[in-house]
């Protein structure tokens, strides 16, 4: 085991991917010879050379649409977005093109692209760099979305993304990047962490708590709070936002019978609200209260 911060993670399962497979690139804005604006590509350039770590032109389109093409021609494209905030700018190439290429294909051409990138606050980055909405592809018909809280799941979950035949956006809250540590297995032992698959942080009695993200942090920090009140939470880490893992949502709502979903992101039209939905669709009856939802104002 070793113990790395959430940033180190990120980038030992993407260099480790890379040595694994020669068809796994990088390309980014400043991902080169600068490492990154957080770091976290430094040394891939030295190591791996120009041709699979690209520095591209400030164009989230043309970081995008080049790792498509790749993809289309048997590539598998890592495209950084210095923040998330601005994968904005390539929304056509994921949505329109990444999104539906295999259906438009007959099912003959997958695209094996990872859009990366860091989001969310709490780190000062004011309004073009603290953004989060994982919903907008949440809603995307053929695009997987990913936000891990701890570094063990950013690592299995990266390498998980990259080898995926699909499309994945991957949001790393950027809050996490250098605050939270923890084990990762050795490279020998090929970790992955399976897509779409969420994991029960902390078991609880009471109230199920569903989130994701650095969110995840907060909620343990309330549930240790709320524990010397004699109120038990059950805390459900998604990891993977789509597919969404209701199996263990709903086994814990029938044991809970409250939830209450946290997000960063605005509450309307969010991850909670679809959450909600599903429970209310398939364990009503289950239910002694209204779900709520906590999340930043629209």
């Amino acid at each position: 085991m070793r113990e790395v911060t959430f940033l180190e993670a990120i980038r030992l399962a993407m260099w480790e991917e890379m040595e694994r497979d020669p068809n796994v690139f990088l390309i980014g804005e400043d991902i080169g010879r600068m490492g990154g604006a957080f770091g976290v590509t430094s040394g891939f350039f030295e190591h791996f050379g120009a041709d699979r770590v690209i520095d591209a032109p400030i164009s989230e389109t043309a970081i995008i649409a080049v790792a498509v093409g790749a993809a289309a021609a048997g590539k598998r494209g890592v495209a950084e977005m210095q923040f998330i905030d601005f994968i904005s700018y390539g929304f056509d190439q994921v949505v329109n093109v990444a999104g539906t290429w295999l259906y438009r294909s007959g099912g003959k051409t997958p695209i094996p692209i990872v859009v990366r990138g860091p989001s969310g606050g709490y780190v000062g980055g004011s309004l073009y760099h603290s953004q989060q909405f994982e919903a907008w592809f949440f809603h995307t018909p053929g695009v997987k979305v990913v936000q891990p809280a701890f570094p063990d799941d950013a690592y299995g979950l990266m390498k998980a993304a990259i080898r995926d035949n699909n499309p994945v956006v991957f949001y790393e809250h950027k809050y996490l990047y250098r605050r939270i540590k923890g084990p990762i297995p050795d490279a020998s032992e090929d970790y992955i962490v399976r897509l779409g698959e969420a994991r029960i942080r902390r078991y609880g009695s009471d109230i199920t708590v569903v989130t994701y993200g650095a969110m995840v942090h907060f909620a343990l920090e309330a549930a240790q709070r709320l524990e010397k009140e004699g109120i038990s939470l059950e805390v459900i880490d998604l990891r993977t936002i789509k597919p969404l893992d209701m199996e263990t949502i709903l086994e814990s709502v029938c044991k809970t019978s409250k939830v209450l979903i946290v997000y960063e992101a605005p509450k309307t039209g969010g991850v909670g609200a679809e959450i909600s939905a599903r429970i209310t669709e398939q364990a009503f009856e289950w239910l002694d209260a209204p779900i709520v939802r906590v999340a930043a104002k629209d």
